[in-house]
């Protein structure tokens, strides 16, 4: 498995310079183009590409495109309203049912980690470096260092809970890492919020893998629909990025908005999610043919 993490690392760092590539270029790219300009043979990085996100260059240059984050409020905008109706509570397993969370007391929060053990360390993960941060009854943070740097999401991530005790032990945290970044198995959670970060957080969460909401639907569901700036903010506050899925909120316009740890890496795990249920949806069709 840490191996595997480390090629998880590298095919992002790959797929980083390609999506660099493609947006310089302002046109599709053939393979031999991209192989050649990033100094690869075109097999090697056909075989590294189709490894990461197993489908073509050409089909997954659409989907890293700036129009592809209006193809998705087109095609797969989830009314969060509808979700909740079929079950998708914070109280039940979420995010296509491996997850289960417990949120901190609101007190609790207040004393802004203190008293509290925080276990931490670095993880290889598809999308660059990952800082991964845990109590003994879950993951409470998850950072990616691909675009600010380690030092910079270290900093970051203990800014939150200042007065926490942090150890780091990486071994603790390692099945739990290991079942977040593979999505497999049941990953549990320890939310570290105020209370209107948690409804929002909530409410990303019943988001499905491959669709995207806006954070004018997110106020709506929670019940705060003209607090569309407070709802953003909750967003880009989010501890637990990739498993609580900010990248999935968009502004209505269709444009990308911020992300905490660089537009770069929203749009990779845009692009990822979305051509990875394109995937498996065709598998299902040719199954049942």
């Amino acid at each position: 498995m840490k191996i595997e993490a480390r090629e998880n690392s590298y095919h992002y760092g790959v797929m980083r310079r390609a999506i660099e590539l493609i947006d310089d270029g302002g046109e599709d790219l053939t393979l031999e183009q991209l192989a050649a300009r990033m100094d690869m043979s075109p097999a090697h990085f056909q075989r590294l590409f189709s490894a990461w996100v197993g489908v073509s260059p050409k089909r997954y240059q659409q989907y890293l495109r700036l129009g592809h984050a209006k193809a998705l409020l087109r095609e797969r905008f989830t009314t969060l309203e509808a979700s909740h109706a079929v079950g998708l509570s914070g109280s039940g397993r979420l995010h296509d049912l491996f997850l289960r969370w417990e949120a901190m007391s609101p007190g609790e929060y207040a004393r802004r980690g203190d008293g509290l053990r925080i276990f931490w360390g670095w993880f290889d993960s598809p999308f660059g470096l990952a800082l991964v941060m845990g109590t003994e009854k879950g993951i409470c943070g998850l950072g990616f260092a691909a675009e600010t740097g380690a030092e910079a999401a270290m900093e970051d991530m203990r800014s939150r809970w200042p007065q926490a005790e942090y150890v780091e032990d990486a071994e603790a945290l390692r099945p739990l890492a290991e079942a977040a970044f593979a999505q497999k198995g049941e990953t549990a959670l320890h939310m570290i919020g105020a209370p209107l970060q948690i409804k929002v957080w909530e409410a990303l969460l019943r988001i499905p893998s491959g669709h995207v909401t806006t954070y004018s639907e997110l106020a709506q569901a929670i019940g705060v629909p003209k607090a569309v700036r407070a709802v953003g903010t909750a967003v880009g506050r989010n501890p637990v990025s990739w498993l609580i899925p900010c990248h999935r909120a968009l502004r209505k316009s269709g444009a990308l908005g911020g992300y905490h740890w660089g537009l770069p890496v929203k749009r990779a795990m845009l692009a990822f999610e979305a051509a990875r249920e394109e995937e498996a949806a065709a598998g299902d069709m040719r199954a049942a043919g």
